[in-house]
């Protein structure tokens, strides 16, 4: 049998319904070469086996293939129009009690800051945000809620001193805050999608997709949104073909469900 790369794809699938071929394979397989390099594992097929056999292996491949660059209010303008257009659109066509999906939300600074953004508008005990990612150690880590002091740099000085606990080099985010988010383990090319969304945010996840993989997580997204919803996506993402999917363009990283 060939050990291959192909061989290496159909494994993993198996073993963590992580389908590669939605992820551009030059890239992808770069990274997984390196990871094997490292542990000095001969072979697909004796690293497929260390991964059925060894829990830590197994884990550290998950963590290290799905992409984990995160901060609080990544891109403060973007986060800027969030608070001064988006919100109060939103409240006004739906009230205040808005259904928000934080998808591939990694370790949680994205969700966090979407309770702190909103709370500006809407008293923080009517806040739910559902949180989902593809790896359970990230969301493991989004529950501790202990970020370092570059994570949180963005973060408006209010928020910083009302939410913010100071361990050590690092920094605590309140239980209140927390208890705003619901995480949950969720496989944006297999699993079915939160339902009736007023705001769905996923931002800087989708460049390592292919285009074909892109446009259908677009299309799933466009479907789970109630009309006059919004998309929020990363500054390095684009939807070329909005208008065909049922967007409308509202500015470079919000698209409105028409």
């Amino acid at each position: 049998m060939v050990y291959d790369y192909e061989y290496f794809k159909k494994q993993v699938f198996a073993l963590t319904s992580i389908d590669l071929n939605a992820y551009k394979e030059k890239q992808m397989k770069r990274r997984i070469d390196t990871l094997i390099a490292k542990h000095k594992i001969e072979g697909y097929d004796k690293y497929v086996q260390g991964l059925k056999d060894d829990k830590e292996l197994f884990e550290e491949f998950v963590n290290y293939i799905t992409i984990n660059v995160s901060e609080f209010y990544r891109n403060p303008d973007q986060w800027k129009m969030l608070d001064e257009q988006i919100f109060p659109e939103l409240i006004q066509k739906f009230g205040k009690n808005l259904k928000i999906w934080s998808a591939a939300c990694s370790t949680g600074d994205e969700p966090y800051s979407l309770v702190m953004a909103l709370s500006k508008h809407v008293p923080l005990n009517q806040i739910k945000i559902i949180a989902t990612d593809l790896d359970k150690q990230v969301i493991a880590k989004a529950k501790v809620g202990l970020y370092n002091a570059k994570s949180i740099a963005s973060v408006p000085e209010e928020f910083k001193k009302k939410y913010f606990t100071q361990v050590g080099p690092s920094y605590k985010i309140s239980d209140e805050i927390k208890a705003r988010v619901e995480f949950k383990e969720h496989n944006l090319l297999k699993d079915t999608y939160p339902s009736d969304c007023h705001l769905i945010v996923c931002r800087n996840v989708l460049i390592y997709f292919t285009e074909e993989a892109k446009d259908e997580v677009f299309v799933k997204f466009q479907k789970n949104l109630k009309p006059g919803g919004f998309l929020f996506i990363g500054s390095t993402e684009q939807i070329i073909n909005h208008r065909d999917i049922g967007y409308s363009r509202k500015s470079s990283f919000f698209y409105e469900k028409v």
